[in-house]
């Protein structure tokens, strides 16, 4: 009975660090080093918060595509040959979205780590 219940939380550390390790492949990017490329044509920009969370506070230049909306709208919205900046309110949406940027073939796909949190 002990072993079962070792088995279940080493399985439960090893699920909540895996959640919360970045993506395979993906930078991360403080909010600092993001103000210095903002203006940057060359990169897009994406929030992937709710459109009331968008709408109440939003950076300029960011387009909104919610995270539950990502994987369905991104090879239409987006472009694999531009480098992609990913923001949500604390990180981990956009470490999500990241993921799933990353498994549709982006390439070039950056995280901004503390979200619009570390923004301000």
């Amino acid at each position: 009975m002990e072993y079962m219940k070792l088995i279940v939380f080493a399985l439960l550390i090893v699920f909540i660090v895996q959640r919360t390790l970045p993506a395979r492949g993906v930078r991360q990017l403080s909010a600092s080093e993001m103000k210095a490329i903002l203006k940057d044509s060359s990169k897009q920009f994406v929030d992937v918060r709710t459109p009331a969370e968008y709408k109440a506070n939003h950076i300029k230049g960011f387009q909104n595509i919610p995270l539950h909306t990502l994987a369905q709208f991104a090879d239409t919205k987006l472009s694999k040959d531009k480098e992609i900046i990913v923001i949500c309110q604390s990180g981990m949406r956009s470490q999500k979205a990241c993921r799933i940027l990353k498994k549709k073939g982006f390439t070039n796909v950056l995280n901004v780590r503390g979200g619009i949190s570390a923004w301000s």
